[in-house]
């Protein structure tokens, strides 16, 4: 009945407030333990987070519950040196710059070798909502507007992504010191979008671009893992997620690619752990996002404009793959106290795009609209374990502010860039049972 009730709670919170990412829409790592480590958790064995990590390391977790909730802090700023009506440089901060996102995982040891478990998480990472730049009517014509936004629309401009994931998990291990894991992928995700009446005389499906409210849509994947003890002291892990296919947004089937088909994309990574004292671990582990197999975010922009906006083959938001590196380590004070950091290195997915009629023209403007740019985190984080056993976890991240800059689609003459930098604080509290 508790598990019940929290993860009840969990589902609730998660499609109430809006989960942000690091590395497009993904974050940066997965649990409180791991965002202390910059992500560093594929060779981890200390949570129940496999879901989202590895399901192979729940065959060495134990018994275990964790609930924690992290306070996330995106400053996303889009600008351009022209913007609409010749108003010269204009920038504008996006607001909601405060959002609560919640975590929670379970693992129960059946025997000495099977595990199930359940992680709930959640993605996201393309919320923004602008002001718009000038009021008293819209500069671009818009019928009935009062006011004019970057995107040349009428109203605020902005898109809001939430994504759900629930992942139940076995673990097996195969011998004493390897395992192997699945987790079936269940998710819901919600989008909305406002501002960008301009772009529904360039779609196939005009009705279904903007300001129709919250549209909703189930998906499902899978994640496998293994886990390997190789040494007393050195262990490794590898785990592989197919893309999330969604069933479409249908009151934006005119915005996205496919119809308003919007996947979260298949990704890998690999991990290895060493021990290299009895205090002191160090992790490290590389991860693979294929942003490229959607279309609604890989598709490049002017190349495919010709298409049309929601059709099969239109223009996405032009991003390219992405290879993330991440570095922890974890040294155990006492028995009390463990001290955790990190940090990591992620490609930028946007490029600046080139003119007319270069593929990526115009990626900048769309991408107001999801500005991730993020490149550089670093992390700190602690446990302290209580006498009873249980533990009280707390992870803090900065990614560094980056920019990309260029054409913008409105007025090839005008440079607009985009630029943000991110701060966020979790806690986390873990039952051993």
């Amino acid at each position: 009945m508790k598990l019940t009730r929290v993860f009840a709670f969990m589902a609730m919170a998660g499609l109430a407030t809006s989960a942000f990412a690091t590395n497009g829409y993904f974050s940066h790592g997965y649990g409180m333990k791991s965002k202390g480590m910059a992500g560093a958790s594929t060779a981890s064995t200390d949570d129940a987070f496999g879901g989202a990590n590895n399901p192979a390391t729940m065959a060495f977790a134990g018994n275990r519950m964790e609930l924690g909730l992290d306070v996330f802090s995106p400053i996303r700023t889009a600008s351009s040196t022209n913007a609409i009506g010749g108003f010269g440089p204009v920038e504008v901060e996006s607001d909601s710059n405060y959002f609560f996102i919640p975590e929670f995982a379970y693992n129960r040891m059946i025997n000495n070798d099977l595990a199930l478990g359940l992680t709930v998480y959640g993605n996201g990472g393309m919320n923004t909502n602008y002001a718009p730049f000038f009021q008293g009517a819209n500069l671009c014509g818009i019928p009935g507007g009062t006011s004019t936004n970057l995107h040349c629309g009428d109203g605020r401009l902005g898109v809001d992504l939430m994504q759900l994931i629930v992942a139940p998990t076995a673990a097996y291990k195969i011998a004493p010191n390897h395992s192997i894991g699945i987790s079936p992928l269940l998710g819901y995700q919600m989008f909305e979008a406002e501002g960008l009446q301009l772009f529904q005389g360039l779609s196939t499906d005009p009705k279904n671009v903007t300001n129709n409210g919250s549209d909703g849509a189930f998906g499902f994947g899978v994640r496998v893992g293994y886990y390997g003890q190789l040494t007393p002291t050195v262990s490794v892990g590898a785990a592989y997620a197919s893309k999330m296919n969604f069933s479409e947004f249908d009151d934006y089937a005119g915005l996205f690619a496919e119809g308003g088909d919007f996947d979260i994309p298949e990704n890998w990574n690999l991990g290895v752990s060493w021990q290299a004292t009895p205090q002191l671990r160090v992790a490290a582990d590389y991860q693979r996002i294929n942003f490229s197999d959607v279309n609604a975010v890989g598709n490049p922009v002017f190349a495919n404009l010709p298409n049309g906006m929601g059709a099969d083959n239109g223009p996405g938001f032009g991003w390219d793959d992405v290879d993330v590196w991440k570095l922890g380590i974890e040294y155990k004070h006492s028995n009390q106290w463990t001290m955790r950091a990190g940090y990591s290195y992620a490609d930028n997915p946007i490029s600046g795009g080139g003119f007319p009629p270069a593929a990526d023209f115009g990626e900048v403007t769309l991408n107001m609209l999801a500005p991730a740019v993020i490149k550089h985190h670093m992390t700190l984080g602690f446990t302290y374990t209580l006498g009873s056993g249980n533990e009280v976890t707390m992870a803090y991240m900065h990614a560094f502010e980056n920019d990309v800059s260029g054409p913008s689609f409105f007025d090839p003459t005008a440079t607009d860039t985009i630029k943000m930098h991110q701060n966020s604080l979790g806690i986390q509290y873990a039952w051993k049972m």
